[in-house]
């Protein structure tokens, strides 16, 4: 159980390296930490001089096609889960290796539901849905099987929008207020990985943002 305050403990930001995947283009997945970040609406997802916008101020997006904007603007893993990952895998993870902006203590990232507001430092941050694992994901870890074991364990920490602009740092507090929604973060996962019955609630609660909410909509049988 969680017992400490929910707090931020560290914040990331990538610079765009190369890595095997994707071929022959830049990534930011890398993500270091850094003493503040500032976060804004980056506005639609779409490509930029060649990649895409992030919400967080000098974080690099490489495909804009499939990352980055409003709906992806910043994303939160909790140090908990990294370090369960850690122990099955038998290595360190060090704070941003999945990607993450803010890695979070204290909160469990994978209970939030979608509408969920988080106050962190002087942002408004809202949960807007899940990370759904990569090929470029799997380089970064190099494990066998990666994408199918991350999406088979459900806890794929949080995507978050940004309400009203502002920075944090490690040690700020989450605040949250609930949404009430009733649809949390690894259901949302389980419809985007083909769940139909998941993408039937998730559609009829009508909680994600457009174009995400009728490309799930389209793909039911």
């Amino acid at each position: 159980m969680l017992s400490e305050r929910p707090r931020v403990l560290s914040v990331n930001r990538g610079s765009p390296v190369r890595q095997r995947v994707p071929r022959g283009k830049d990534t930011g997945i890398r993500k270091v930490p850094v003493e503040v970040i500032r976060v804004l609406d980056p506005g639609p997802r779409r490509v930029e001089e060649g990649h895409g916008v992030s919400g967080v101020e000098g974080d690099f997006v490489g495909n804009g096609r499939h990352h980055g904007g409003s709906s992806q603007a910043v994303y939160a893993f909790a140090r908990e889960e990294l370090d369960a990952w850690g122990a099955e895998l038998g290595r360190d993870l060090p704070a941003g290796m999945f990607g993450e902006n803010l890695t979070t203590t204290g909160i469990d990232v994978d209970a939030a539901e979608i509408g969920d507001v988080w106050r962190v430092g002087t942002a408004l941050l809202q949960v807007s849905g899940p990370r759904v694992p990569c090929a470029t994901f799997a380089e970064r870890m190099g494990e066998r099987g990666w994408v199918r074991r991350f999406g088979e364990r459900g806890r794929s920490g949080a995507y978050l929008a940004v309400l009203e602009p502002g920075e944090v740092r490690a040690g700020d507090e989450i605040a949250v207020e609930p949404g009430g929604s009733g649809i949390d973060v690894p259901t949302v996962l389980r419809a985007l990985l083909g769940d139909q019955q998941a993408a039937r609630a998730v559609v009829a609660a009508h909680v994600l943002r457009e174009p995400h909410h009728s490309r799930l909509a389209a793909g039911l049988g």
